[in-house]
């Protein structure tokens, strides 16, 4: 894990990832984390190699771990006024500028973020390669999955407790069958 070299170098690592790219309704959820000095646990991995039940084991171990943690959630509407790249980014940078520590350094699943009071470093495959991107990858994964949960008990025809939102063959019968429902993203290729 690349953590370990900015260890040396910096106090407050933060690391950031996004959940919800992909998907056709619900939001884009960013989380940002600052662990311990060289804290491990050797079951953190990419959110999307780890089985829901893991995430959520992992959720719990990362929140009272660490020292700060924060979210930011973009809604599907300001995603189709501004597109989903900036939405992204937008979501990323309340939460790390929401952290209750300020960090030294934060390292990004990928992307670089203007007007970032932070100095930051981008790591393509992030997620994979670096411990604090991981726990954010979990945290943010697990926050959006239980925000479509509630969604789906408000439109329990569109499944969201199955699909999350994401394109699936389900969903888009769902689309066809329902029409949109105020959390599908307009600008998006929804069938």
């Amino acid at each position: 894990m690349v953590d370990l070299k900015f260890w040396q170098r910096f106090n407050f690592i933060a690391g950031c990832d996004e959940a919800g790219r992909g998907p056709l309704a619900g939001p884009v959820v960013a989380a940002a984390v600052i662990m311990p000095k060289n804290f491990h646990h050797p079951e953190v991995n990419d959110s999307k190699k780890l089985k829901p039940e893991k995430r959520e084991k992992l959720f719990k171990i990362i929140q009272d771990s660490s020292l700060a943690f924060s979210f930011g959630i973009v809604e599907p509407e300001v995603i189709d006024e501004i597109n989903i790249l900036n939405a992204t980014k937008m979501a990323m940078r309340e939460a790390i500028c929401n952290l209750k520590i300020k960090p030294d350094v934060v390292l990004i699943d990928a992307l670089k973020i203007e007007d970032l009071p932070f100095p930051q470093i981008p790591i393509i495959k992030g997620d994979s390669l670096s411990f604090s991107i991981a726990c954010a990858s979990i945290l943010a994964k697990v926050k959006r999955d239980s925000i479509m949960l509630d969604y789906h008990k408000k439109y329990p025809q569109y499944h969201f407790n199955r699909h999350k939102g994401y394109p699936t063959l389900l969903h888009r019968k769902c689309i066809k069958e329902y029409g949109l429902c105020p959390i599908h993203r307009r600008t998006f290729r929804l069938l």
